[in-house]
């Protein structure tokens, strides 16, 4: 064979071998190839399979369905069984002289006018064999089987390739299988109902009302100021559903341009629009047999409305710029910080669509009316931030409790938590102190919790944090209070008289 007609058929195996991820197919094509350009008569590639110690055909060209199930061997047993047991090529220029030659498939007849030649090659991963590639072709003097030896190795070669690619896909098609299923168990164990922080009276109010509606198919209202949990309350009921295994999709309505949210969310047809290159599934549609979470509904226009209350009452929605009509049974979540009802007098949000969405309103008390979570939270974020950022945090003194208790939260759980986040970064002691809050909380003029103070105030209330925190550390003990202070006991004895504090209480 030329080089050049070598190089296309090595071209074309090539591409035999990546067409697909099927492994059958791939080899059946191959074979078919050799058969067109090497005058093959028949060919095989056998596998050894390693637990039961037995070489089969894995795919053959010009072999019946018997034929390759009696096409059996040892390791050892024939010139297919030691080509795999040694790991070297064997050519027979002629099988009807060979003894060694099996004829296991009983499809060879050795007639005069039609002798045979037979090249077998291993097909190794590495260091190991793992099966043979062989090929009968007519016997001809003329014909280099050495020259065959070379080219089906190098063939043998490429199919070990592809071989190694095709497990490292499975594996990595396993590995994220893997992944996608300990993803799912950790987001569900993160959103279920008791990882919800609250022990308020309102809290359990909220904590009973996803109970009793996550089963169902319920359409889900939640209300509520910004920063009060309303995602995590999607989140919870999603993970606590009959639909937990199915898409949850999420929409920030609000972050959307008014042009493009009908877009997002019914996708849109190649050429609705300038821009749309390509056909674009929407929301709605990559959410079926799920969850959509539409957060800030009360933002959405007049015109996305409409299709909106089409989805709820009908299950049904078409493309933007398309024709067909789309089913999907989605569940929806919407959220909104705003007034409904107001807008509904004003005539900007529709009543019949609030009233298909206001099915079961479940609503989120803000912060300052649930003053018992404030520590809860707090401690809960404190643990979260110190171990993010690899500090030995353990907890806060007095002092900060008591600005913490009295602010009054304007933003909410999410302004607690960046409040204790910014708090556990300033901080290099095992104690979080008022001065490591932010000057909002500690400021009266920005939080109306404190009273105004002089320097002088200011010094005696730090002086008076740290002697609490030193005796509450070492249990009343003055001496020891005096030592960790770096002090006398003199002198801390005279501060903490100073300051009204009495060491016994700490006992």
């Amino acid at each position: 064979m030329k080089k050049i007609e070598e190089v296309t058929l090595l071209y074309e195996i090539s591409k035999a071998l990546t067409v697909s991820l099927d492994l059958k197919k791939s080899l059946y094509k191959v074979l078919d190839i050799l058969a067109q350009t090497l005058d093959m008569v028949r060919g095989t590639v056998t596998i050894l399979n390693p637990f039961r110690n037995e070489i089969q055909i894995e795919v053959a060209h010009g072999l019946t369905k018997a034929a390759m199930e009696r096409g059996k061997y040892k390791p050892g047993e024939g010139i297919t069984g030691r080509v795999i047991q040694s790991g070297k090529a064997l050519l027979v220029p002629n099988i009807s002289e060979e003894p060694l030659f099996l004829n296991r498939t009983a499809t060879r007849k050795a007639v005069s006018d039609k002798e045979l030649s037979f090249i077998c090659v291993p097909v190794k991963k590495g260091g190991e064999v793992i099966g043979a590639l062989s090929v009968d072709r007519p016997y001809d003097p003329s014909y280099r089987l050495q020259d065959g030896k070379r080219l089906l190795s190098i063939i043998a070669t490429m199919i070990a390739q592809h071989v190694v690619n095709l497990e490292t896909i499975q594996l990595e098609k396993e590995r994220l299988r893997e992944e996608n299923r300990r993803l799912r168990k950790e987001l569900s164990n993160r959103f279920r109902i008791n990882n919800i922080i609250g022990n308020s009276n309102k809290m359990r109010e909220v904590f009973q009302m996803i109970s009793q509606v996550s089963k169902s198919n319920a359409t889900v209202l939640i209300r509520g100021e910004s920063g009060t949990g309303k995602e995590l309350t999607a989140n919870a009921i999603h993970y606590n559903s009959l639909r937990v295994n199915q898409p949850f999709v999420k929409v920030n309505c609000a972050a959307l341009p008014s042009n493009l949210i009908e877009s997002e969310l019914f996708g849109h047809e190649k050429g609705a629009f300038t821009g749309a290159i390509r056909q674009k599934q929407g929301k709605f549609e990559l959410a079926d047999k799920g969850t959509i979470f539409l957060d800030e509904i009360g933002s959405v226009s007049p015109e996305v409305q409409v299709k909106l209350l089409r989805v709820l009452q009908e299950k049904e929605f078409e493309r933007v710029g398309g024709y067909r009509t789309i089913k999907s049974d989605v569940r929806i979540i919407a959220a909104t910080n705003k007034n409904l009802e107001q807008a509904v007098e004003q005539a900007t949000f529709r009543s019949d669509l609030y009233y298909r969405l206001n099915v079961f309103p479940i609503y989120m008390p803000p912060l300052r009316e649930r003053k018992t979570d404030i520590l809860l939270l707090a401690d809960h974020f404190l643990e979260k931030y110190a171990k993010e950022n690899r500090k030995d945090i353990r907890r806060f003194s007095t002092p900060a409790i008591d600005m913490l208790m009295q602010y009054h939260w304007p933003g909410n759980v999410r302004e607690l938590e960046n409040c204790i986040e910014r708090a556990v970064l300033l901080c290099d002691e095992g104690v979080i102190h008022s001065y490591h809050l932010p000057p909002t909380v500690q400021t009266a003029e920005e939080s109306d919790t404190l009273p105004a103070k002089s320097l002088e105030d200011a010094v005696a209330n730090l002086e008076r944090e740290i002697i609490i925190d030193a005796l509450k550390t070492t249990r009343g003990n003055m001496a020891k209070a005096a030592r960790l202070l770096k002090t006398t006991e003199r002198k801390f004895a005279y501060k903490a008289k100073k300051h009204g504090v009495d060491h016994r209480l700490y006992h």
